[in-house]
Order: C-alpha cells, then structure tokens, then sequence
C-alpha cells in the first residue's frame, strides 16, 4: 500500500484551491507570521524602554523562516499547547533572544492577529480574481449588447433582452461582492496586544503604568503591518463577529457564483451558451455525445459548501463566554480556511468560464422567432386599429389566435404559425408581408445597448481598473 495515499487529503489542496491561496493559509505563511509578530513586539518595547537588545532582535529577525517544524511538534505534544511550543522553537534558533521573546503577550497575541493578517490577504487575492472575472464579463457583454435572446421569467418565454444585458445581471452582483471585500479589508484591524482579558495588566507591569507607552507600542506593531490600527477594546480574542462578517461576504461571493452558473447550466441545456469544452473531455463513462457542463455543476457545488460553512462563524460569535472559550478554536481552524479555499476554487473555475464563453447566435436566433410572434401581437393590433379596427374586438381575436398557435406547438409540436393566421384574418386587413415587418428583433430589446454601455463605462470599468494592473489572470483547472 502506498503510504502516500493511504492518508486522507482535502480536495481544497488537491483538486481545487490555487497555490496562493493555499500558502495563505499554510503552516509556514501562519508561523512566519508568528515569529514576524514576535519581533515586531519585541521592536516596540525596546523602543519603548524595555531591556531588549539590537542583538536579540537581529537574531529573531534573521530566523523567522527558520522553523523547525519537528521540533515544534514534538514539544506541542508534552507541554499542549501550541503557541508555547512555537516560543520554546523560536528561542532555540534565536538562543540570545529567548528570555524576551512573546514577553507580556498571551496566545491570542500571534494567533489572532495573524488570523486577521491571513483574512486580510485572502480577501486581497478574491478581490484580484473578482477583478478578472469581472474584465472578462464586460468584454463579452459589450460584444454581445445588441444580440436580441429570450427573456425568461419564471422559465417562461417573456420579452426579449440582449445576451449582453442578462451578462450584467451576473456582473452587477459581482459588483456589489466586491464592495462587501473592499470594505471589509478597509475596516480589519489587528487585535494589537491587550494581554489575557484584554485589560493590558501585564504592560502596565513592564511599562510602569504608562498608558501611553502600550497605546503607542499597540500602534507601531500594527504600522509594521501596514494596518491602519488595532481594535478599541476586546477580551482575549478580536470578536468572533469578524470572522462571520467576512464569512457572510465569502457566502454573497458563492450565491452569485451560483445564480451565474445555474444560469449558465440552463442556457447550456437550450444550446444558446456553453462553458469550454476541452478537445479531449469526457460528458459521460457511459453516453459519448454528452457535453456536461461540469464546470458550472462544480461551482455550484462549492458554492452550497461556502454558504453552509458561512453558519460556523456565526455560532462560534454567539457561543462565546465573557472575555474568550476554546471552543472556537478547532471549529474556526478548518472552517474560514476552508471557505476561503472554496471560494478561490470557485473563481478559479469561473475565470476559466468567463474566459471561453461559447455563443451560438443561430440557436438564439431561432428560439426569438418562435416566440417573437406572441410578443409583437401589440404592435400588430395597433397598426389594424390605425386601419380602421376596433381594438377591443382585436385584442379578443388575438387572443384567440394566440391560444389555438400556442396549442399546435405543445400538442402537435410543429411551428408557430401565429402569423399566418392573423395574415388569413380579414378582420386586420394586414399583409403576411406588413405582419412580418413587425418581427425585426432588434425592435423589442428596449435600452439594453445603451444600459449596457452605461453600466460598464461608468460602474465595471473604473472599479476593476485599480486590480488589473494590465495582467490577464488566468486559471486552469487542475482536475
């Protein structure tokens, strides 16, 4: 048996998650972070007046990537506790600083605060691929503004949009995402350093009281940072409510992933849009001219994932007693990581989408003259009623008409031929000929040409220019 694969292993690390993504959340990302922590803290006192060395601090900083990982396991494993087995570590690479290192600080003090360093770049990487999905939508909605398709609502055949317009309605959620991302890495700020129950007691100790001296060190740590500050007040840990604030904006980013792709698993069903389909992928083991659109199912797939995993947060912030409980720990070591790898994953694929969009206008076409019929019989009874007709007695002719073509198509499956039978009524006194020039598609698309240039030029475009930095980004999919 190979040892290899006798361990279980996440799909999020082997199918799914992007390589950046994964370092964010991985153990050298988090325990460089720690020991980054650790001299940042131990800068602060000493600038501040406590006993610590330019040497110590030379020595912490020259070993932060330095982490021997067995080490810190096998000393995790007598003493229990994680972040004392990090600090004992450490002080073996960094032996002269090893009396100062963590001095005054409690676990939360690493823990939390590169929780919210780790929050803070995931978000930056979603707000990237948003961006690019984002840029690859507006293209394909521009190229496809003017091109009339039928408009569903409920699944039923109602007026005509554009193939472009209906790509707005995917984009403007994905707008209103990436405000929910830009706002929430706006307002994260660090824990800082506020002891056991976040009083400070033990600065006040080695400070002497000096209240300014803890204000102005909890500054600095977080300037290293480049954080705008740390939170007011707190117990041991930063409020639980954070991790299910950015969880909920992680959740909105997989609702529109899924609207999307549900959409695009429907239009691929009716043979008007298709996602990429690889010169050698297999639809089906068992029906060989199967085309499966496998990448929306995926998307949402992990998108039903995310919004469940959204809920963890949310009970860990209403469980908590007082100034901290451990049950928050394990639930939320597996949960947020996870959300954010499932949402990469999700814009990793719809990047892939977005990108190879396939359009097949002829399908299109054909699907808006089966029903355009129906939809122009307003137009066609105003021009009998400028001929003389009353409208009244023609709305009821229509109507009439409407039903008897409509029960052709369902009951015997042959075409509409709705027109025809107004063209054979005398009571229009219309021309097959005059009928069918009411059938010019382009005439019941409304403003959608114009709404869509609008909404790119002055909504999409300014906000995804600041991440695109004229890169394309791009994403395979692994497996």
């Amino acid at each position: 048996m190979s040892q290899v694969n006798a361990v279980y292993e996440s799909p999020f690390s082997a199918r799914y998650a992007s390589k950046e993504m994964l370092y964010i959340f991985s153990p050298d990302m988090k325990f460089s972070t720690w020991r980054r922590l650790w001299v940042s803290l131990a800068k602060a006192e000493m600038a501040l007046g406590l006993p610590i060395t330019q040497e110590q601090i030379d020595e912490m900083e020259a070993n932060v990537e330095q982490i021997d990982y067995e080490t810190a396991r096998q000393r995790e494993k007598e003493v229990r506790h994680d972040v004392m087995a990090h600090v004992y570590t450490f002080g073996l690479a960094a032996p002269k600083a090893a009396g100062i290192i963590h001095l005054g600080a409690t676990s939360a003090y690493v823990g939390d605060n590169t929780d919210i360093i780790q929050l803070r770049e995931g978000l930056r990487l979603i707000r990237k691929k948003l961006a690019a999905i984002l840029d690859h939508l507006s293209r394909f909605a521009d190229a496809h503004k003017a091109q009339p398709t039928l408009g569903f609502t409920h699944f039923q055949p109602a007026q005509l949009t554009t193939v472009g317009k209906r790509a707005t309605l995917w984009m403007n959620e994905l707008l209103m995402d990436l405000d929910e991302v830009e706002y929430r890495i706006e307002n994260l700020r660090m824990l800082g350093s506020k002891g056991t129950t976040g009083t400070q007691a033990s600065f006040m100790e080695l400070f002497d009281g000096d209240n300014d001296k803890i204000r102005r060190m909890e500054q600095m740590i977080a300037s290293d940072f480049d954080f705008a500050g740390v939170v007011p007040v707190s117990g041991q840990t930063y409020s639980r409510k954070t991790d299910a604030q950015v969880l909920a904006t992680l959740s909105g980013i997989a609702q529109s992933a899924s609207k999307f792709a549900t959409d695009l698993r429907l239009l691929q069903h009716l043979k008007e849009l298709e996602e990429p389909f690889e010169a050698h992928q297999i639809g089906s083991s068992a029906m060989p001219y199967k085309r499966n659109p496998m990448r929306s199912e995926r998307i949402c797939a992990l998108a039903r994932y995310v919004i469940c995993d959204s809920l963890n947060p949310s009970f860990t912030a209403a469980t908590q007693w007082f100034e901290r409980t451990l049950d928050d720990s394990a639930n939320k070591r597996i949960s947020v990581p996870e959300a954010f790898l499932a949402v990469d994953a999700i814009l990793n694929i719809m990047i892939n989408v977005v990108s190879g969009l396939v359009v097949y206008p002829k399908v299109i076409h054909q699907r808006v003259m089966n029903e355009l019929p129906f939809m122009a019989t307003e137009n066609i009874m105003m021009s009998a009623v400028k001929r003389g007709g009353n409208r009244q007695e023609l709305h009821e002719r229509i109507r009439t008409h409407s039903m008897a073509a409509g029960k052709r198509m369902k009951e015997e499956g042959l075409d509409n031929d709705l027109i025809d039978r107004i063209a054979a009524d005398p009571m229009f006194g219309l021309t097959r000929e005059e009928i069918v020039s009411e059938l010019e598609p382009a005439r019941y698309i409304g403003r959608c040409p114009a709404q869509v240039d609008a909404f790119l030029s002055e909504y999409v475009r300014p906000r995804i220019a600041p991440y695109l930095n004229g890169e394309e980004i791009a994403a395979e999919i692994n497996l």
